[in-house]
């Protein structure tokens, strides 16, 4: 089967990545890398088709170096053994991760120590942030590197060698055309590469126009317009007006979501906005968002855009904490620094000791629960704004009270 040209076109060498110049320009840390023959663990993120693939096979192949190609999500165990093992047979293998950010736990512990030894060097590739998604284990023993986002000057500079391939030949484009291609890609050079080609091959004398190139994609083309930042900070904005309780904005930004049809992107951002926005102001409307999700997928578009509008609004105008999600972060961050300390005897598994908090009045009783050396830690600050918190509030004095 013929691959397709966004494959034909993926560069070979760090020359001939589009765009990326933070890290691949004349002295910038990658290329400096690869000029001095040296490669460490990495991480490569940011938005899809930006060249993430791309970098990590130009740098192996401008190293000559040894590689190996998984996929977290769909590779089994069995795959990444036989990666160690021939790592151990050549001394060393690079090992190139798409979806880095899934992979599980089971595969992080067979992966660990030959990471750990320098047996395997991985270049893992994902579209999440790093420091949200992918386990602390393996974001240690890597280098971060965010690739930007491509510039519609670079689409149009990739549509431009496309159209120079065999396989396009003699096609004729004009301007307005490749223009037209670069705003509707979303700054995503793969996809326009695919529409490109697809206009070649719908055309039966060669000739690609606006009108042919409408016909194949008549969605908007404002979303990568040089003046809107791209489909992720249309994801911020959508946020960010509802933790404003802007209902208006938050109104807006989902319909421009609802017009490019991404459901899921919706669904995931309206989650995260519930529990960390919005959190324990309203607790009661985490339930309710998740049926409207529920019911968007059961109906799909265009009537998925009437549960989600009307959940939209009520999370637009419901008060607002980052209370629950911010003392967790402290928590966790503590952790990360070494901030631990042993558990207290009385609270383990074995202790007779324990203090059975049902037996006494009001279910409460004065016993400490974290380690000696954070005893007076405290995490949790509760807003008292609104009036399930502020029930919290008072529960949170009453049993500090207890255990002065």
């Amino acid at each position: 089967m013929d691959k397709p040209l966004a494959i034909k076109m993926c560069p070979t060498t760090i020359d001939e990545i589009i765009g990326q110049k933070h890290l691949l320009g004349d002295n910038k840390i990658l290329r400096n890398l690869i000029e001095n023959k040296k490669l460490f663990s990495m991480i490569l993120y940011g938005k899809p088709g930006i060249g993430k693939t791309s970098i990590a096979k130009a740098i192996v192949n401008d190293l000559g170096l040894r590689y190996r190609f998984l996929n977290a999500t769909v590779n089994n165990k069995k795959d990444f053994d036989t990666v160690i093992e021939e790592a151990k047979m050549y001394d060393g293998i690079i090992l190139i991760m798409d979806e880095i950010h899934r992979l599980n736990k089971d595969k992080q512990d067979l992966l660990l120590p030959s990471l750990e030894s320098g047996l395997i060097t991985l270049i893992g590739m994902t579209t999440s942030n790093p420091y949200h998604r992918i386990n602390p284990a393996i974001r240690s023993r890597c280098q971060i590197f965010e690739l930007k986002s491509l510039e519609e000057e670079d689409i149009i500079e990739g549509i431009k060698k496309a159209i120079l391939h065999e396989d396009l030949k003699g096609v004729q484009i004009d301007d307005d055309s490749i223009n037209y291609i670069a705003r509707v890609s979303n700054n995503d050079l793969r996809y326009a590469y695919n529409l490109l080609e697809i206009a070649f091959y719908s055309s039966k004398d060669k000739i690609i126009n606006l009108e042919l190139l409408k016909n194949i994609n008549n969605k908007p083309a404002f979303f990568s317009d040089k003046n809107e930042d791209g489909h992720y900070d249309l994801l911020s904005a959508f946020q960010k007006s509802i933790r404003g309780s802007d209902v208006n904005a938050s109104l807006h930004y989902l319909g421009r979501l609802i017009v490019m049809g991404d459901l899921d992107s919706i669904h995931r951002r309206m989650v995260v906005i519930c529990y960390e926005d919005i959190g324990l102001a309203n607790p009661g409307l985490g339930p309710k968002v998740m049926a409207a999700i529920a019911a968007s997928e059961l109906v799909g578009l265009p009537e998925a855009r009437i549960p989600l509008g009307e959940v939209v609004i009520e999370m637009a105008l419901s008060p607002k904490s980052n209370t629950a999600h911010i003392a967790l972060d402290i928590a966790i961050s503590d952790i990360e620094t070494g901030r631990c300390g042993p558990i207290p005897n009385h609270i383990k598994n074995s202790s007779n000791e324990y203090l059975y908090p049902h037996n006494y009045k009001g279910s409460y009783v004065k016993q400490q629960y974290l380690p000696d050396n954070l005893k007076n830690k405290i995490y949790y600050k509760p807003k008292n704004e609104s009036k399930y918190e502020s029930a919290l509030y008072e529960i949170d004095k009453k049993i500090k009270n207890i255990n002065k």
